[in-house]
């Protein structure tokens, strides 16, 4: 009997016809299709999968029974591990992306030993789960056919090294790009964009602008079908690998100028207050014991980590680079598991982009959360962006079951600094209205004066 295409299918899990991924009950499954059969075979049989696996590379999967299958073109069905949240390339730091190239990389190594290749290299198939950059489309994988180029080449390029060269050199707020140009950024794009100096680096003069020169004398050229195909040997395609994580290894990038990044060696708070804040906020998180936090506004972790270090998984994210930079490094040199750290400007989040605007799910459409922490945030949001305490707070209502919010006086001094170049055209920002507007959507279950301070943090349950 013909199967039914499964609703359930993921909206971004329709491009490659080898196989695509769906959702069943809370569980993500992969259908593997019968074109793909002898690369699945070799991937399992050949050793890549267990190495891979074993060496946190590619996500880990158990075969299970037909029965999930959802068309007649099933061959098998696989179960991987569940990443806990779902980022993308323009919303990680500059380490982030440049370990995720490295990993990829590294795979398509030791994929290689194992003979086969990866069949495309998009940054999207990377997540980050207990802190490290991880394949997840065990599809990726073909055997590899002597004499063959390297096919996932260019998109590599595209999605990793233009990327990271934009953000090295000339400015690192380029990684935005990818939410304009969803296959990565154009390398004639990059040439023009990248400083006349790297021109001068053999490795982005060879893979970016002689490689965009190269595509476009190609551009408007008909194919010869009695061309034959281009080869490259095996020294040749270890070479490539090779020099391209040598060159990505070497690009580099420092916090520095950045708004936020600094915050903490800035802040108006004591000691006193700073020790009161954060142990209030754990007994709120002890109060509530969610298995999943959200730290909007996050600066480098500092609250984060009271829920991650808690193992409960928790994504903290702020606008500024830097501060997200600094928050990853620090959850590497310390083997943090349970925290992700994120870029996010809250007042234009990750929207919903790609085929149908359904490939790359927006930040909202992520959640909902359990828990939501919104310290030192509320007067960026009404003051510095005007937004009415009515708008932040359904905001608020869509995305988590409790809220921990800080409220910041007029009369606080980080209040005061956003009020020193612009009139104070805001009447209605007290913590009576704060209060009396919140109520709407929430239950305020608590609140607690920050000792050594003005501020007040409260602890809400959604209505």
């Amino acid at each position: 009997m013909m199967k039914i295409p499964n609703l359930n299918r993921i909206p971004s899990s329709f491009r490659d016809p080898s196989g695509f991924v769906f959702e069943q009950n809370g569980n993500i499954y992969r259908q593997i299709n019968q074109i793909y059969q002898t690369h699945y075979d070799k991937l399992m049989a050949s050793g890549l999968y267990q190495k891979l696996s074993e060496a946190s590379l590619l996500v880990p999967h158990v075969e299970v029974s037909l029965d999930f299958a959802q068309t007649d073109t099933a061959y098998k069905v696989i179960q991987p591990k569940r990443v806990p949240f779902i980022s993308y390339p323009y919303e990680w730091s500059f380490s982030q992306l440049k370990h995720a190239a490295l990993s990829t990389l590294r795979a398509q190594k030791i994929a290689f030993e194992h003979g086969m290749v990866l069949k495309d290299s998009s940054a999207y198939n990377i997540q980050f789960w207990h802190g490290k950059p991880l394949l997840i489309d065990t599809l990726s994988f073909e055997t590899y056919q002597e004499g063959q180029i390297w096919v996932a080449y260019r998109q590599f390029c595209q999605h990793f090294l233009a990327p990271l060269a934009l953000m090295s050199y000339t400015d690192i707020r380029l990684s935005q790009l990818f939410r304009v140009y969803i296959d990565g950024v154009p390398l004639d794009l990059a040439s023009k964009l990248l400083p006349w100096r790297t021109r001068l680096n053999f490795g982005l003069l060879s893979n970016i602008h002689l490689h965009a020169k190269s595509q476009q004398h190609f551009a408007d050229k008909t194919p010869q079908t009695s061309k034959k195909p281009p080869k490259m040997s095996r020294m040749a395609f270890i070479g490539l690998i090779e020099s391209l994580e040598k060159l990505i290894s070497k690009l580099n990038w420092k916090p520095k100028g950045t708004e936020w990044a600094d915050y903490y060696q800035e802040t108006n708070y004591t000691d006193q207050a700073m020790q009161t804040k954060k142990r209030l906020v754990a007994d709120f998180l002890n109060q509530t014991s969610p298995k999943t936090v959200w730290d909007i506004g996050a600066n480098t972790g500092l609250f984060s980590r009271l829920s991650s270090e808690r193992q409960i998984d928790t994504v903290s994210f702020d606008i500024d680079p830097g501060a997200v930079e600094k928050n990853y490094l620090q959850l590497r040199a310390k083997n943090e598991t349970h925290l992700l750290p994120l870029i996010l400007d809250l007042t234009n989040p990750s929207p919903s982009i790609g085929w149908a605007n359904q490939e790359r799910d927006s930040f909202i459409g992520r959640g909902p959360v359990d828990t939501v922490l919104a310290l030192a945030l509320i007067h960026h949001l009404a003051i510095a962006n005007n937004l009415p305490f009515d708008q932040i707070a359904r905001f608020f209502g869509q995305l988590c079951q409790h809220l921990i919010i800080e409220f910041v006086p007029k009369s606080d001094s980080q209040v005061q600094r956003l009020l020193a170049s612009r009139e104070d055209i805001f009447p209605q920002y007290t913590q009576v209205d704060f209060e009396r507007i919140f109520s709407h959507y929430f239950t305020m279950q608590k609140s607690h004066h920050v000792e050594g301070s003005e501020r007040t943090l409260y602890l809400m349950q959604r209505l």
